[in-house]
């Protein structure tokens, strides 16, 4: 599958289609994990057009259709979004867009505030606990990072 991927950075008028699949994939795999108010905050802040606009957004597409996304501030150094569709989980196209990003970005450390769902996923890649479990606004996280 892998081999049919194509990874690139979006341009403006893909990003509502990058959101739409970011909301899909919280909503089923990350959503549980969170009370009321934390995926009411999360649907807020991927409405918000200054968080939204602070952000490079890449694409993993398998033939036309957008399947996985990674959006990250601060020139690549801190990951607000990665998501891949379920149906695309466990192939590889996660690392595939996180190796993109990593070799676009123009930094020498990357971070992130880990979803409970994540942290597996984020280790894999490299990252490591900097803190314990946090909660604001109903959002729990775990801030992660990696040296790059």
């Amino acid at each position: 599958m892998k081999e049919n991927i194509c990874i690139r950075k979006l341009n403006a008028n893909e990003i509502e289609n990058a959101l739409d699949l970011t909301w899909r994939v919280f909503v089923e795999y990350e959503a549980p994990d969170y009370t009321r108010e934390g995926v009411d905050e999360f649907y807020k802040s991927i409405h918000d057009e200054s968080f939204v606009s602070k952000l490079d957004f890449y694409g993993a597409f398998h033939i036309s259709c957008m399947i996985g996304v990674i959006a990250a501030r601060n020139e690549g150094s801190h990951i607000a979004l990665f998501f891949v569709d379920g149906k695309y989980h466990r192939q590889g196209i996660g690392k595939s867009l996180f190796e993109y990003l990593r070799a676009n970005c123009n930094c020498n450390k990357m971070t992130v505030n880990s979803s409970p769902y994540a942290i597996k996923i984020y280790r894999r890649l490299g990252f490591k606990e900097t803190d314990t479990e946090q909660v604001v606004n109903g959002l729990r996280f775990t801030p992660m990072e990696q040296n790059l």
